[in-house]
Formats: C-alpha cells, structure tokens, sequence
C-alpha cells in the first residue's frame, strides 16, 4: 500500500479503490455516503487485501 493511496482512502474513499473494480468502487461509493469514517475503513481493508 503506497503513501498516496493511503492518503486518497483517508480523503475520498472511492477514488482510492477505483482501479480495483467496478463492484469495490460502488461498495466503497455506499459505504461513504453511509457514512464517512465506514468508507475510509471499507478503501483501506481493500487496499490492504489487493496487496498479494
């Protein structure tokens, strides 16, 4: 997980994950409208996963 990605998870949740796919981007999209602090958890769980 990069610097930058860490920091565009922290601040727009979707915009981190949007490379990822089109079903993690709209979960993240929900969660963050759900809530801020749910999106930035649910980007940085992605992130974290993505790493193998």
């Amino acid at each position: 997980m990069s610097i930058l990605r860490v920091l565009l998870a922290i601040f727009f949740p979707p915009l981190a994950v949007i490379d990822k796919g089109c079903g993690s981007f709209t979960i993240i999209f929900i969660l963050t409208l759900c809530g801020w602090i749910p999106g930035v958890i649910g980007a940085l769980i992605i992130l974290n996963k993505s790493k193998k």
